[in-house]
């Protein structure tokens, strides 16, 4: 009954396409103008995805803290390590930088030599005031060296913030107004109105300026990935023209399949419009996965139409047998494809749920794309000539499968022998990988950017903002002194820890009261005893400047406070034993019954979201496996089936995670990608080869060998081809600056390379070796056999 129901309907299908081809040309035209006017709807992300759910308990901390303190990753960093900065022209040409910096309405506040201020204590109104380090500007080296000797000797508290005094790098600090952190102003401020104004600076002054800080960062990361979707649509199209014309040896057949997959981009770029979804370093790769994945679809069909013309001639009856016999079998590979992509659709974060939709749809369209258009072009043109077809007759291929069948035939005990041990040794590689998630370990090695983060990190301890938050639970229970050498504890255990910086926090500004108190005497830079804290207290309370200065490190109440440290940038495993140990610390140092204390920041946050997105898509490829087992047990109706397919599939994955291993190449976010796209696209040829196994058992009366053999040889060619595309098509993203996409793309093409001679060499073995009852038709429900489509010829594959 199904198998009549599916004949009918793709026999009806064919139909449609062929007596309504100007019409279907039309509605395929209008898709793709309106299509192209979702583009408008385009944005690239300004902002770093949080992988969390929103109701996560760390997003939800997070959140509390940015309501109170405002978002603390909107610094912009700048420092120069030269001595020759303090000769008076280059030290007032780096002051005037900043006010440049301050005149600008992106900027917030700018805090550099040029404005810094010393906190003194005015005797005769008994109140701290603020004065500022340079009274006018300096006119000789001598008074140069006098500002830099007073805040290099005399001024603590802006030591490791402003200054290092090992090295003698000043900085400048420009906090970027939060309202335009996550929007593209920032990132026109930054390439910009920024870079001119350092370029000036470097120009005149011949001294390398450093920049960096997390809006740097992400305003830089955007750039490339903007500038890396077009070189990647490219070079996929390029690629896959190239491999397309060598085995086809047709330009008409390679045109009209560039034309299917440009198209199919544009509905990819439609759909990410309509969706309103901004486009980030995951979603800017399906344009070209697109392309990669689609041109294989157009060799399936140009290939049959192109054999069913050798054998008969008859152009019309060529495409009808296209549409029918190729429809049922592409629709079944296309849609396990798509549920590879479909899987990241169930996960909590939206950077891959949105990954998983528009990936998933592209796939789906590109299928219906490749479908309507290929057949009605083709019916159009004339029939194709004798050098159309003889691709079909290559000797070197002839040669290819003849060896497939000679080892499947003979040497069937030393393809599972290879097997075994290729499975023990990934095992043991497998043992030697490391999960890690470290926010630039991906980004580009040779960009002035990365290295400009690795000086920070070697001068001022790191770039990453990592907030310790104190809830005292009374007001104004921040200022008490206990609470306040607590804070200290916490302090001294930070500096502890060679990856974290010093902290900045509400002690440090206490501290600097003590030495202003004592008139500036740089060893009274520490908190107060009791009796002196009262005074100093005291004093505080009358000075109108000391509200301003709080503001950045307590809230109104004076109940909350906020201890900044910055992290370099290290390894998941590192930052888990920081975090513990800081944890620890807390619980030993604020008794939980007097003190809220927990930590937070973004670069926690990536910590916590790098866990849950690998745990989130190990369970997205189990349920991949699933998903396309039960489709499997839908098609085969035997168990025994359903694991001679999966093996040939799950063997490459195995492989690839052993050569991670091996490598060095680490579990993280954008490697643990590649299992679920590559075993979504391997398990295609899977389909087709049991497709036609299935109907040669059929046709061959149950005879096992004959089927194998015969089903070897009429899939391999096609198998051979697309996996070469695919291979050849991922390749194209290790030419990405990012570290990550380069690791996919080199780990999807091993894997599918792995997956052609395994399904090609290992399946065929399993099903000689495993499936000896299936000759007893009885243990087999035939309705379902019919339901695949056939394949006909060498090369043909539907």
């Amino acid at each position: 009954m199904l198998k009549e129901f599916l004949q009918g309907f793709w026999s009806g299908t064919a139909r449609l396409i062929l007596r309504n081809r100007i019409i279907i040309l039309l509605i395929i035209t209008g898709i793709t103008v309106f299509m192209g006017l979702q583009w408008k709807h385009m944005r690239f992300s300004n902002t770093e995805a949080n992988v969390l759910p929103d109701d996560h308990p760390e997003t939800l901390q997070y959140e509390e803290f940015v309501s109170i303190f405002g978002q603390e990753d909107n610094a912009i960093v700048l420092a120069v390590q030269d001595s020759s900065l303090f000769l008076p022209g280059n030290f007032n040409r780096w002051n005037r930088l900043s006010k440049q910096f301050q005149a600008n309405p992106e900027v917030d506040l700018v805090i550099s030599t040029d404005n810094l201020q010393e906190l003194i204590k005015d005797n005769e109104k008994q109140e701290f005031v603020l004065k500022d380090l340079i009274q006018k500007e300096p006119s000789s080296e001598a008074e140069v060296s006098a500002i830099k000797t007073k805040l290099f000797q005399e001024l603590p508290f802006y030591e490791s913030f402003i200054f290092n005094k090992k090295s003698g790098t000043i900085r400048t600090i420009i906090y970027l107004d939060k309202d335009i952190l996550n929007t593209s102003v920032r990132n026109e401020f930054i390439l910009s109105d920024l870079e001119n104004l350092v370029e000036n600076f470097e120009n005149e002054t011949n001294l390398d300026v450093r920049v960096s800080g997390m809006p740097y960062i992400k305003t830089w990361n955007s750039k490339i990935i903007i500038d890396e979707i077009g070189n990647f649509i490219i070079a996929a199209l390029a690629v896959t023209s190239l491999i397309f014309f060598f085995f086809f040896r047709s330009f008409r057949a390679t045109f009209i399949s560039i034309c299917v997959v440009i198209i199919g981009v544009m509905w990819t770029f439609g759909i990410l419009g309509l969706f309103k979804y901004e486009i980030t370093i995951l979603t800017a790769l399906i344009p070209p996965l697109i392309i990669v994945i689609g041109i294989p679809n157009c060799i399936f069909l140009i290939n049959k139409y192109q054999q069913e013309v050798k054998k008969h001639g008859n152009q019309a009856l060529s495409l009808q047998r296209v549409i029918t016999k190729i429809g049922n079998a592409t629709l079944m590979t296309n849609v396990t494809t798509a549920l590879g992509f479909a899987t990241f659709i169930i996960l909590d974060s939206d950077l891959l749920k949105e990954f998983g939709i528009v990936a998933s749809l592209s796939i789906l369209c590109i299928f219906i794309l490749s479908l309507g258009i290929i057949p009605i072009v083709y019916s159009f043109m004339s029939i194709p000539k004798y050098k159309h077809l003889k691709h079909l007759n290559k000797k070197w291929m002839d040669t290819f499968v003849n060896w497939m069948e000679r080892v499947v035939r003979n040497h069937r005990i030393a393809v599972y022998f290879t097997a075994v041990t290729v499975l023990v040794l990934s095992i043991i590689g497998i043992y030697q990988i490391q999960i890690t998630g470290s926010r630039i370990e991906d980004l580009p090695k040779n960009a002035k950017f990365f290295q400009d983060i690795r000086f920070f990190e070697k001068e001022f301890d790191g770039i990453m903002p990592v907030e310790v938050v104190v809830d005292s639970k009374k007001k104004n229970g921040i200022a008490k002194l206990a609470t306040l050498r607590r804070m200290e504890s916490l302090s001294q255990e930070i500096d502890e820890i060679p990856e974290l910086s010093k902290t900045l926090s509400v002690v440090n500004l206490v501290k600097y009261s003590k030495q202003a108190f004592y008139n500036g005497i740089p060893k009274y830079y520490q908190l107060p005893t009791t009796q002196e804290n009262n005074f100093i207290m005291d004093v505080a309370r009358k000075s109108s400047e000391n509200g301003n200065l709080l503001e950045s490190f307590v809230d109104s109440t004076g109940q909350i406070a906020r201890m900044t440290t910055f992290m370099k940038d290290v390894k998941t495993p590192r930052m888990e034993e920081i975090e513990r140990d800081l944890l620890k610390s807390i619980s030993k140092i604020f008794p939980a019954e007097r003190y809220n204390v927990y930590m937070t920041g973004k670069a926690l946050l990536f910590l916590k979201g790098t866990k849950y997105l690998i745990k989130n898509l190990l369970l997205s490829l189990a349920l991949a496996v699933g998903l396309i087992s039960i489709f499997m047990a839908y098609l085969f109706r035997s168990f025994r089936m359903i694991l001679i397919s999966l093996v040939p599939n799950l063997l490459p994955l195995v492989i690839t995670a052993g050569l991670m291993g091996f490598l060095g190449i680490p579990i993280k976010p954008s490697t643990i990608l590649i299992f679920s796209i590559a075993f979504g696209i391997s398990v295609d040829d899977t389909i087709h080869f049991l497709a036609k196994y299935r109907q040669e058992l059929t046709a061959n009366k149950w005879y096992i060998k004959k089927s194998v053999y015969n089903a070897l040889r009429e899939t391999g060619v096609s198998m051979f081809y697309t996996s070469i595309v695919l291979f050849f098509g991922f390749s194209v993203f290790i030419i990405s600056s990012f570290g990550g996409t380069q690791a996919m793309g080199g780990l999807v093409s091993a894997t599918l390379l792995f997956a052609m001679l395994s399904n090609l060499i290992l399946l065929p073995s399993l099903l000689l070796s495993l499936e000896r009852n299936i000759a007893n038709k009885k243990t087999f429900k035939k309705p379902h056999i019919d339901v695949l489509p056939s394949q006909d010829n060498e090369g043909g594959t539907n």
